[in-house]
């Protein structure tokens, strides 16, 4: 059975050696903890949730509220990494803190490196899409610092084709300050419900402030509240706390039942009803950005625990082999470069055919990008971390046989 993580609450023991009869019911077995094995569902996840986004700045009726899929994106993210720390730390007693940053370094950085060098070469054509505050030597450099997001929001001031990377500078952001005070609050062996009361009141007040600080654009464009970090680390921390919940083995086994089924259920259903509700003035209601969104980070939590707690219908098709490939192999290359091919495409593609048009020439850039980019930079690590396994059992083998 796996053990709490942070400082467990006081809980009735069970006594195992009382024989099940006539009138005891056998205990359910716990669950292991989250991605204990791989969750092919959530890789495909991601493949919905960037759907929705290409199919968002494609303008695809229907999908005017298809900009949600970015706050999937982060809750997705927020249980994802809080789950790992969780998990390393369970095993290894310690959360490596620059090991982390440094993984998150290699497995994002590269592509985004390859995105920003097309970009410039390319900028004459595509730098002013949705237009550009800054020069290309400008705009490259805040893409590459991951301060997109801090310029948006605080400066109104956008950075034409690289403007879509606000989002990952927000995740980037997060992640500088979450892990390190996990690892505090594990020094100080902090009890899980004041980390959970901590984290929801943080979801809260972030969600009003971000209702108070809204201010109407003008000519229908997107607000600043929108790409400002108080918004943005709303659904981060749901995914964060819905991380913590699930570390617990008295709320995995109570989701592993129905529950769990209900979850996925209202979870997807939920999802794609507030996607189709919003309408194209989705920006003009200070309600979108404090009780919208927010609620939508905490359905994607919904859901995502019920994929995770159980096997349903929906997990399997999620977990459909292509499905799921997508999401885990292509999704963050599919982000990266979709706009750099509307930006290109989009003078010339003319009706729905130019839409698929769009849409298959950023996938089939995407799978390039991440062949290309992310694959073999993914090979290099897995090399370089056997030549140390290897290095450090010789090392051992040595020391065993000098004394």
């Amino acid at each position: 059975m796996a053990t709490n993580t942070l400082a467990p609450e006081h809980t009735r023991a069970v006594d195992r050696s009382t024989p099940v009869g006539r009138g005891t019911r056998a205990a359910r077995p716990t669950p292991p903890p989250p991605l204990t094995r791989r969750a092919p569902a959530l890789d495909g996840l991601r493949t919905i949730a960037i759907a929705m986004v290409i199919l968002y700045h494609l303008h695809v009726p229907q999908f005017e509220g298809g900009f949600v899929g970015v706050t999937v994106f982060f809750a997705l993210s927020g249980f994802l990494i809080t789950t790992l720390l969780l998990g390393e730390h369970r095993k290894t007693g310690r959360i490596r803190l620059g090991n982390f940053w440094l993984k998150r370094l290699l497995r994002l950085y590269p592509a985004l490196v390859a995105l920003v060098v097309i970009g410039l070469l390319l900028w004459n054509w595509v730098g002013d899409y949705k237009g550009a505050s800054f020069s290309p030597g400008e705009a490259a450099f805040i893409a590459l610092t991951y301060t997109g997001n801090l310029f948006r929001s605080f400066w109104d001031t956008t950075q034409g084709v690289f403007a879509h990377t606000w989002s990952l500078s927000m995740e980037e952001q997060f992640y500088l300050v979450w892990p390190p005070v996990l690892v505090l609050l594990f020094v100080v062996r902090s009890r899980r419900r004041w980390l959970l009361a901590g984290l929801g009141s943080v979801i809260v007040a972030c969600s009003v402030v971000a209702g108070l600080v809204y201010a109407k654009p003008n000519s229908g464009a997107t607000p600043d509240v929108y790409f400002s970090p108080v918004l943005g680390v709303v659904p981060l921390a749901t995914g964060c706390l819905l991380a913590l919940l699930l570390d617990d083995e008295r709320v995995r086994t109570w989701a592993a039942g129905l529950a769990g089924h209900v979850a996925t259920w209202a979870g997807i259903v939920l999802l794609a009803g507030v996607m189709l509700w919003i309408g194209d003035d989705w920006a003009q209601h200070a309600w979108t950005f404090s009780v919208v969104l927010p609620l939508t980070g905490v359905v994607s939590a919904v859901l995502i625990g019920g994929l995770v707690s159980v096997r349903s219908p929906l997990s399997a098709a999620l977990a459909w082999s292509p499905v799921s490939w997508f999401g885990r192999r292509v999704s963050y290359a599919a982000y990266l470069w979709h706009p750099l091919v509307i930006a290109l495409l989009d003078p010339f593609a003319v009706g729905p055919w130019g839409q698929v048009s769009m849409i298959a020439v950023a996938v089939i850039v995407a799978v390039g990008a991440a062949y290309a980019v992310e694959v073999p930079v993914e090979k290099a690590q897995k090399r370089f971390r056997e030549a140390r396994r290897l290095a450090a059992e010789d090392r051992a083998e040595r020391a065993r046989v000098t004394t």
